[in-house]
């Protein structure tokens, strides 16, 4: 697997303890093995973890926050436009928001680029990205707020805006298995939230699910 760049700047691993697990909860199905192969270093927290209240500009200049997400679905991406494994790996995000971005699911690629929105316009020209919007870390603090010692790393949020899970490094994020295998989680909570109408109640459920599937697998 390709090997993630580290950042100019070390910072210390979050003192919390991971289990490894597989993102969605029917990945006991044969049909997922594929997948989780797949995502083999995706980390799951034991418990969802509140994620800092940054804000960042748009493609626009106009500034955002992780709030203005808050009822989907997130796949947060740390990046960079000079990490070669993030070149590889922006086609696949691209493609993977053309398939599953909607009112339920984004991608959100977060530059910690220092060279600007137009930096970033001209990095989506030169390897054609089209779907995905352009969102910049301007305070160059995302990285030590998110525990980041390196790029790309990917976080999943869930529809309360808190953070589930991350892998670090890049991934095959357009595979036809991966694709497949996030449709179920995304489908879950939606289900969860309709039923409760709380997010809080589809949030426990959710983690409720997680912990009887760990405990499926003896992880």
């Amino acid at each position: 697997m390709k090997a993630m760049v580290p950042l100019r700047s070390a910072y210390p691993r979050p003192a919390v303890s991971w289990v490894i697990a597989t993102l969605l909860l029917v990945a006991t199905n044969a049909q997922f093995a594929p997948a989780q192969e797949l995502l083999k270093n995706f980390v799951m927290h034991e418990a969802p973890k509140p994620t800092p209240a940054i804000s960042f500009e748009d493609g626009q200049r106009q500034t955002r926050s992780l709030a203005d997400f808050k009822g989907k679905v997130v796949l947060l991406n740390l990046w960079a436009t000079w990490c070669g494994p993030c070149r590889h790996e922006m086609p696949a995000l691209d493609r993977l928001q053309a398939a599953l971005g909607g009112d339920d699911f984004a991608v959100v690629p977060l530059s910690i680029d220092r060279g600007g929105v137009d930096k970033i316009k001209k990095f989506y020209a030169d390897i054609g990205i089209e779907n995905l919007p352009i969102y910049l870390d301007v305070s160059g603090q995302a990285a030590r707020q998110f525990d980041t010692f390196g790029v790309p790393t990917t976080l999943i949020l869930d529809r309360g805006g808190q953070e589930v899970g991350r892998i670090v490094g890049p991934a095959e994020w357009d595979a036809p298995e991966v694709v497949e295998f996030l449709k179920p989680v995304i489908a879950r909570q939606t289900d969860a939230i309709a039923r409760t109408g709380r997010d809080d109640d589809a949030q426990g459920a959710f983690m409720r699910g997680l912990h009887w599937l760990k405990v499926l697998l003896g992880k």
